[in-house]
C-alpha cells in the first residue's frame, strides 16, 4: 500500500521553502498557502494545481533525486 498525504498535513508539517517527498500520493483534501517543493510517485490533479498556485513545485521522486541526489534538506511524509 502507498502513502498518501493530503494538502493539509503538508500545510501543518512543512515550512515555507521545504523540499517535501511523499512515497506514495498527494491528495487535495485541505488547503496549502506555502511555497514548498513536494515530490512524488503521483499527485491529484487538484493537490498538483494548488501547490503550483501557492508558489510551489511538483516533481516525481526520480526528478528530486536526480537534482538532490544526496536527499539533503528533504523532510520525508507519508
Amino acid at each position: 500500500m502507498w502513502a498518501e498525504a493530503n494538502l493539509s498535513k503538508i500545510q501543518k508539517y512543512a515550512k515555507d521553502g521545504e523540499t517535501i517527498i511523499v512515497p506514495g500520493k498527494v491528495l487535495a483534501a485541505g488547503e496549502i498557502d506555502k511555497k514548498v517543493t513536494v515530490a512524488a510517485y503521483s499527485f491529484s490533479a487538484k493537490a498538483a494545481a494548488a501547490i503550483v498556485a501557492a508558489g510551489g513545485k511538483t516533481m516525481t521522486i526520480r526528478e528530486l533525486m536526480e537534482e538532490n541526489p544526496q536527499g539533503s534538506k528533504v523532510r520525508i511524509m507519508g
